[in-house]
């Protein structure tokens, strides 16, 4: 396959953070305000999307679950479309665009139809939204070692490996698991993880609707049904979450 001559336009590939927009590195504000185009997911909120420059074309191309406002090929062939007519082209998602935001598939269709590229790196959810929650995703008394997975595969489904997922010492955070949040304690107790497991789930984290309901592997479900939270959530397990009440400072503030 013949590869296509490099355009004069260049795709900047930026994480927006997990909301707030101060937790925006600078280069990626300094990008928003220059760019001729911005394509954004529905997770990009509005404060940030007020760093854009007022003339710059905007793109929302969603990306919720079970309801894309574009299918990811056509994403794809957008983001190389829009490289031929815009010098400068901002890709936004929220959080890391490396850590399940779909970032290095985009990359590669780049690769493929000779478009240059640059990464702008972005505080990701779990460490944005842990530390806006008062939990610390590691800590020498509770947790060694902290995994990141996502709560849902690409067919829907809830098939994680368990085995590794209820070993003790470490903190698990689980992305777009608030759907599958019942399975996931029920699967994780049947694997060996204790009931009284600490859990917190944490919705719209770093900004001024963050919501957090702590509980264990055996009630957070029902504590979440009962305080009716909504996606975007971030799930934390592990012993960490009993720090919650002691290092919550955001929720304190003036």
């Amino acid at each position: 396959m013949t590869r296509s001559i490099a355009r004069s336009g260049k795709v900047y590939l930026v994480g927006a953070g997990p909301g707030d927009p101060e937790l925006l590195t600078l280069r990626a504000a300094r990008l928003l305000e220059t760019a001729d185009v911005v394509v954004y997911d529905h997770l990009v909120t509005d404060a940030i999307m007020d760093f854009v420059a007022p003339e710059a074309l905007r793109i929302c191309v969603g990306k919720q679950r079970n309801n894309h406002t574009l299918p990811q090929e056509d994403i794809n062939q957008l983001l190389s479309g829009l490289a031929n007519t815009h010098q400068r082209v901002v890709r936004l998602k929220g959080g890391d665009p490396f850590i399940f935001g779909r970032g290095g598939e985009e990359l590669q269709s780049l690769v493929a139809n000779g478009i240059p590229f640059e990464v702008v790196p972005g505080v990701t959810a779990a460490c944005g939204v842990s530390s806006y929650a008062g939990i610390p995703l590691t800590h020498r008394d509770y947790a060694q070692s902290c995994t990141f997975v996502t709560g849902h595969l690409q067919d829907g489904s809830t098939n994680l490996d368990w085995t590794t997922l209820v070993r003790p010492r470490q903190t698990v955070v689980i992305y777009m698991g608030l759907g599958g949040l019942e399975e996931i304690c029920r699967q994780m107790m049947q694997h060996g993880a204790r009931p009284e497991l600490g859990v917190a789930v944490v919705q719209d984290g770093t900004t001024e609707s963050q919501k957090v309901i702590c509980g264990t592997l055996a009630d957070i479900a029902t504590r979440v049904a009962d305080g009716q939270l909504r996606s975007p959530c971030l799930t934390i397990i592990g012993d960490v979450v009993r720090l919650h009440p002691q290092l919550q400072w955001f929720s304190r503030r003036p």
